[in-house]
């Protein structure tokens, strides 16, 4: 019998979670001749009561295991702590409310029963803010250009993957995770399936811009050197227009044209210059940051309290 895990970061949730976890039971029981299941609830820090109704679900139901992290590590690092406590054969991640459409978690497994490593449920109307869908396209990119996202696929939080690939993710111990780049430097072994978006049971979402950033930041940083690269290539193309402007003006006095020299335009070309040298040493003190504190052993998760573990969780 094959075993499913079921991964869910939990933040702000406390008036959904319990759905969330009614549907995964009600459908995988539609198959629990062929399929079993383990359900982990990572509470984020989250201000609200969820962690109260996850410590009843785990009481009510010894397959699902409750973790309680120390403070807001973010999604990340949630879901990492939850991938390092699951014993299942697959994968399954999703989140806490209600818009990812559990019912059709089947159509995600048989795909990845056709031969694939990793297989992600897109939606084809996305019910998002257009803050969000921003994000979620701007992240897209980013990956394609850094990480070697494959150009066609389509993807959401909604994913199932299997075993191996969850046992090279949490190899993963530095404090700045990001699934995607972790997920596409594994395997390019990737499919996806089109799902349906359903509105949220509750609340609003709780990425915020800052949030985003810092996402944006972590794949930046932590997967990839081609922004320095591409800071070379600017700096030398800089370097071979300002050689050029210079021969220009050469070649201006020599045939006695008067060139005319602007406080000015002067001023405009040290303001570029200097603005984008100030931009390329932030970008080297990013990279520099995290390599001190990833030497520091800053930890990507504290597990405060769990329930339901049976084995002790690292982070």
């Amino acid at each position: 019998m094959v075993k499913i895990s079921f991964v869910i970061p939990c933040y702000g949730s406390e008036n959904s979670i319990e759905a969330v976890v009614n549907e995964i039971t009600d459908t995988v029981n539609t198959r629990k001749d062929k399929y079993d299941y383990e359900i982990i609830l990572v509470n984020d820090c989250s201000p609200d009561g969820v962690w109260k109704k996850i410590q009843k679900i785990c009481t009510d139901n010894d397959k699902i295991r409750g973790i309680y992290l120390s403070k807001n590590f973010g999604q990340q690092s949630a879901l990492m702590a939850g991938y390092r406590n699951i014993d299942g054969d697959l994968l399954v991640s999703l989140d806490d409310d209600g818009q990812t459409p559990v019912n059709e978690v089947f159509k995600l497994v048989d795909r990845l029963n056709e031969g694939y490593d990793v297989v992600y449920g897109y939606y084809e109307q996305r019910k998002h803010s257009s803050f969000r869908n921003f994000g979620s396209k701007v992240d897209k990119v980013m990956e394609r250009i850094l990480v070697n996202r494959p150009k066609n696929l389509r993807s959401s939080s909604f994913y199932v993957a299997r075993r191996f690939v969850v046992d090279e993710l949490v190899n993963y111990r530095n404090p700045y995770a990001y699934i995607g780049g972790l997920v596409f430097r594994t395997t390019q072994n990737i499919s996806c399936v089109p799902v349906t978006q359903r509105e949220r049971y509750y609340g609003e979402s709780g990425y915020t811009f800052k949030k985003l950033l810092k996402m944006w930041l972590n794949g930046f940083t932590g997967f990839s050197v081609k922004p320095l690269r591409f800071a070379s290539y600017f700096g030398i193309f800089s370097s071979l227009l300002g050689f050029l402007f210079l021969v220009y003006l050469i070649i201006k006095k020599i045939f006695g044209a008067h060139v005319l020299v602007g406080w000015t335009s002067t001023i405009a070309v040290m303001l570029i210059i200097g603005g984008l040298i100030l931009f390329v040493l932030g970008m080297l003190g990013e990279y520099v940051g995290r390599i001190y504190i990833c030497i520091n052993n800053a930890p990507q998760y504290v597990i405060k309290d769990s329930i339901n573990c049976g084995k002790d969780s690292e982070n």
